[in-house]
């Protein structure tokens, strides 16, 4: 088989094995590989998957490696895989059961049609990890100790229970000073802000400075809630604060562990001068601490929050390192605005959902959570590498730029391939779509329209292999055809 029919292993098919992972130690080996062979007849596992290693599968499962290494020999001499030397382990071809369409060829479907788009677009988790059976296993646990009286409309604030482990989650982990009483579970940073943005208008606030470049969503939150936005310009050593204190908000939101879209990581000097700025002004610091779990390079900073939490609001969700469809987050505002931010909870929907907050809060308390935050950080690191890895062999001159952090990075093209435009379409031109920086800038026009590229790309959601194609066919379209 040759290397470009690789598919993604697929996410689905490897939550279909944990069940055989948890069996009895003496039919574990057996009912693995039954798992494998009925993920592989259902077209769960496609023709053209290449298979994690054994030490890598067996470490995700909680296995000996010495088992995996026994399936995948048994469904090699079966049949159901392949392998060649140094090159790893497929899925074979299989003949289709009648009424079931044949797989496609890779690079394109069954009628033989181009490939869809491969998009880096960032932001986006790898959304075949999340861990199916760990949650079904919380919703269980969670549905045989929830009594009766928690059905009823829940605290606004949430279960006291999750409050709880978030609480020591958020100490832990982030370093957020916070006690349960003083967490405020949300649906999603969208709605944290969204709160922040009614209280502050109900304080007679009618500013809030946002970074730019920065999420062009959050203008929408907050002018939905009544605020005009007024852009923050962010250098590489973080926000111009000079530019904060003239603007005229008493409210700004940042993302000082890892600058969204930048990649850049507010230094002690930035932070100081950011909390000098709320302190003189009587302001609000807005943290959105989207990312901040995946450090790759070092041991995550510590969140701006927890050097003033008088002064700083801070949010985060489970959207990176479970799904955004959870629609699960949490919000620490400033003690004083606490009381207003939980009636504004609570007349937005009453509370957030008892059975998924019960569920959350088993899967954190069971350690799951941690688990899963730890194979993310191990798949997204990978995948970070192999972008790199993909981008010096195949566009040889890029600069990767930020820092080795989160779920995106900044790819910066030399001139000698041309202007930003020509780029995005030859790389458009190979089924590749690459989004420029200024995407993201307040006015969304690109300063220097005739400039040199540079483009935010998205990793987690890509395998490497899909990634490594990828760059490749991008560096093709953009090699001069006498360069050979």
């Amino acid at each position: 088989m040759q290397q470009e029919g690789v598919r993604r292993w697929a996410g689905a098919a490897w939550e279909l094995l944990l069940p055989a992972a948890e069996a009895p130690a003496r039919r574990r080996g057996q009912q693995l590989q039954a798992a494998f062979r009925e993920a592989v007849r259902s077209g769960r596992l496609a023709t053209g998957t290449l298979l994690p290693s054994s030490r890598e599968l067996a470490r995700d499962l909680g296995v000996s490696r010495g088992l995996v290494t026994e399936a995948y020999a048994q469904l090699l001499a079966e049949g159901y895989l392949i392998s060649r030397q140094g090159a790893g382990t497929w899925v074979a071809g299989l003949p289709a059961p009648r009424g079931r369409p044949t797989t496609p060829a890779p690079g394109g479907d069954a009628s033989g049609r181009a490939a869809p788009l491969v998009d880096f677009r960032p932001g986006l988790p790898d959304l075949s990890a999340f861990p199916r059976a760990g949650w079904a296993a919380a919703l269980r646990g969670a549905l045989d100790r929830l009594p009766h009286t928690a059905l009823d409309y829940p605290d606004p604030r949430g279960l006291p229970e999750l409050r709880e482990s978030l609480a020591e989650l958020l100490a832990r982990r982030r370093g957020v000073a916070v006690d349960p009483d003083g967490l405020v579970v949300c649906s999603g940073v969208a709605q944290a802000l969204t709160l922040l943005g009614r209280v502050l208008y109900g304080r007679g606030q009618r500013l809030v400075a946002l970074e730019d470049p920065g999420s062009p969503s959050q203008a929408k939150l907050f002018e939905a809630a009544g605020l005009r936005c007024v852009p923050l310009p962010v250098r590489e050593d973080g926000p111009d604060l000079a530019a904060l204190a003239g603007c005229g908000a008493r409210a700004a939101v940042v993302t000082p562990s890892h600058q969204f879209p930048l990649g850049t990581a507010l230094g002690p000097a930035g932070r100081a001068g950011l909390l000098r700025w709320a302190q003189d002004c009587d302001g609000l610091v807005v943290e959105d601490d989207y990312d901040g779990d995946f450090r790759y390079d070092r041991a995550p900073v510590g969140a701006l929050q927890g050097l003033a939490p008088e002064r700083v609001a801070y949010t985060g969700s489970v959207s990176k390192s479970l799904a955004p469809g959870l629609r699960l987050g949490w919000l620490v505002p400033p003690p004083e605005l606490l009381a207003a931010v939980v009636e504004a909870k609570r007349v937005a929907d009453l509370g957030n959902a008892v059975l998924e907050q019960a569920a959350f809060a088993e899967f954190v308390r069971s350690g799951r959570y941690d688990r899963q935050l730890r194979l993310c950080q191990r798949r997204y690191r990978q995948r970070r590498d192999a972008l790199i890895g993909a981008l010096e062999r195949h566009l040889p001159g890029v600069r990767v730029a930020g820092i080795a952090a989160g779920l995106h990075l900044i790819a910066e093209f030399p001139a000698a391939y041309g202007p930003q435009r020509s780029v995005l379409g030859a790389a458009a031109g190979a089924g590749v779509r690459l989004r420029p920086l200024s995407d993201w800038t307040a006015s969304g026009a690109d300063p220097e329209p005739d400039g040199p590229a540079r483009c935010v790309l998205g990793y987690p959601h890509l395998a490497p292999a899909e990634i490594e194609r990828a760059v490749a066919a991008v560096g093709r379209a953009l090699r001069p055809p006498h360069s050979g």
